[in-house]
């Protein structure tokens, strides 16, 4: 067999086997994830405050009233961010009782950092407790039902701030699109 041609298999396995698999932060093997939904789109910036307060459903007719986040044909009923940068479903404003924490911040602020330039990937754990890079985090009891389908073991996160609600920071799903209230842990 010629040289030109055994680089050109050497060439073509490398290319396969990158495919078939990635290594994670750990230099674990794993698969890789299915392509973005959202076209790998990351927000440049937070959402910002809330201009108005607008009234939370009163809990009794909370089942019976669910947000509906379906804004327009492919987007995701969930709380989630449009290429031009508006936040869907965070408009609820300060007063929102969902979101009240009677001591915000009680275990620290979150230091890993904020925004595009800080993509982390999930390392397992669930909606009440979830890690990536030695930081605990919990999903707000209210945001629960719009986790269904993260992917605790992978999936990319982006953390921002939350302009509106003290104690919260907003996780950015990027693979989905879709965003909710998470509380630092520790």
């Amino acid at each position: 067999m010629s040289e030109s041609k055994r680089l050109g298999m050497l060439a073509l396995s490398g290319a396969l086997a990158a495919g078939v698999g990635a290594a994670n932060a750990n230099g674990q093997a794993r698969e890789r994830q299915a392509p973005h939904q959202n076209g790998g789109f990351v927000p440049p910036h937070g959402p910002p405050p809330a201009h108005e307060e607008r009234a939370a459903p009163r809990e009794e007719h909370r089942a019976a009233q669910a947000p509906n986040f379906h804004d327009a044909p492919g987007h995701p009923n969930a709380p989630h961010v449009h290429p031009n940068g508006d936040w869907i479903g965070h408009d609820t404003g300060r007063n929102d009782p969902h979101y009240h924490l009677d001591h915000p911040f009680e275990h620290g602020h979150f230091t890993g950092g904020f925004g595009p330039g800080h993509i982390f990937h999930l390392e397992g754990g669930g909606p009440n407790r979830f890690w990536f890079s030695g930081f605990y985090f919990g999903v707000a009891p209210y945001d629960i039902g719009f986790v269904g389908d993260w992917d605790w073991n992978g999936d990319p996160i982006v953390i921002y701030e939350d302009p509106d609600h003290p104690g919260w920071y907003l996780a950015y799903n990027e693979r989905l699109g879709t965003y909710v209230h998470v509380e630092y842990l520790g």
